[in-house]
């Protein structure tokens, strides 16, 4: 895990979060910005002198001062909407080193990203190579796009993030891959460049990669037989991290083995992490509301909600739960829940924590798919967030919190 203890009190980064949590109100996002840098590097290095390009997946965390420190490390992106396109634009990033994915582009976000130039649309189905063609051609220009195989690889993850299974609503079945290849030749307003695919999120085991890999391999050979030639390969992202103390996989090794794979194709590779750049970096900081205790359950009620972080009632997903001063004594097993009205509001169920009303607690690996997921349910206010920039000093804040102004403001109250 990325905190260690100091004297019973818990360091993140080498900040004192006691320090902090007094200073500020709860809850709050607390990002490092060391350990995402320090996790693209090591993709961004693995890769040696193989032609490549690293898209950060957007909707992992899509802050904008987490994009345009991105940005820096010279990253492309990965899109799944237009909000999503303009916050890289916002941010510094280069639309030409931006793709776009996702089952549902709008004309309306098509036209966009063809204003802007994108490296190319990720095409989901037939329906959405007609739509983009007949756009691109009513714009009299061409569009770049990478068709996506749906390769029907199960992988051990949650069954809501896989994407690659043959019942997900992602991508082209192997079956139809050619033939779509071959219309899309045809074509006027399109100008193939690659094939993708992505076979979900959180894998722990890089073999489900490989048999992909083999299998985009097979098509891209077929396709060359066809005149079609590819100038990348994009193998998706999907990395896992360590939530629980498991053993997450060597990103060098992972690297190493599919560059391995696809160097006889001598084609570009892209690749779409997000949890494993920006997920241990992030941690989320709550205040002890009150302690409830019932004849069979021990309940830790918390500031910090289902809309502050949705993952464990959505995914029944796993986060290591930290006091922030351990008192080492009196630990007792609870379910750390939020304040909001749903049975499903909870954090983590059966911990065994030392806390008293008043106290902090952090929930730690919270940087991907936790503010970017949060609401303003129960009309509570979205968190703030805040960033240790590198020189490990200095906390900037780079987003406020919510205002309930704020929440209401594009909403008109009716007189009937």
């Amino acid at each position: 895990m990325t905190t260690t203890y100091n004297d019973d009190i818990l360091f993140f980064d080498g900040i004192n979060i006691l320090d902090l949590a007094l200073l500020n109100q709860t809850p709050f996002y607390l990002y490092s910005e060391n350990i995402i840098a320090n996790n693209f590097l090591k993709y961004q290095k693995s890769f040696g002198d193989n032609p490549h390009l690293i898209c950060y997946s957007v909707k992992a965390n899509s802050n904008l001062s987490i994009l345009s420190l991105l940005v820096k490390l010279g990253s492309g992106f990965d899109i799944v909407s237009g909000g999503e396109l303009s916050r890289v634009i916002q941010a510094g990033g280069d639309p030409s080193k931006t793709v776009f994915s996702g089952v549902g582009k709008t004309e309306e976000e098509i036209r966009f990203a063809l204003s802007k130039n994108i490296m190319c649309f990720n095409i989901e189905s037939r329906d959405e190579l007609r739509t983009i063609n007949a756009i691109a051609l009513e714009k009299k220009s061409c569009a770049n796009v990478s068709i996506r195989i749906n390769p029907a690889i199960d992988v051990d993850t949650h069954p809501y993030i896989t994407t690659g299974m043959q019942d997900n609503k992602f991508g082209i079945e192997q079956s139809e891959i050619l033939d779509i290849y071959k219309e899309a030749h045809e074509l006027k307003g399109i100008n193939i460049t690659g094939i993708d695919f992505h076979i979900g999120s959180q894998i722990m085991d890089i073999g489900p990669f490989k048999e992909s890999i083999l299998k985009v391999i097979a098509i891209a050979k077929e396709l060359k037989k066809n005149n079609i030639k590819l100038s990348h390969i994009d193998i998706g992202g999907g990395l896992g991290i360590p939530y629980d103390n498991e053993r997450s996989p060597d990103k060098s090794l992972f690297i190493s083995e599919i560059v391995d794979l696809l160097k006889p194709l001598a084609t570009k590779i892209l690749i779409e992490p997000g949890r494993s750049i920006v997920g241990e970096a992030g941690l989320l900081i709550s205040k002890v509301i009150n302690i409830k205790k019932s004849t069979s359950k021990n309940f830790i009620i918390v500031d910090a909600g289902m809309n502050d972080l949705l993952r464990p009632p959505l995914y029944n997903a796993y986060h290591s739960i930290k006091e922030i001063v351990d008192n080492g004594a009196n630990k007792i097993v609870c379910d750390v829940v939020g304040p909001v009205c749903e049975t499903a509001d909870f954090i983590g169920k059966d911990r065994n924590l030392s806390v008293l009303k008043g106290d902090y607690i952090a929930v730690e690996s919270v940087g991907a798919y936790g503010f970017s997921l949060s609401s303003n349910y129960n009309t509570r206010m979205k968190s703030a967030e805040y960033l240790i920039a590198k020189d490990g000093q200095n906390i900037k804040k780079i987003r406020d919190r919510d205002t309930i102004k704020q929440i209401l403001e594009n909403e008109t109250k009716y007189l009937l």
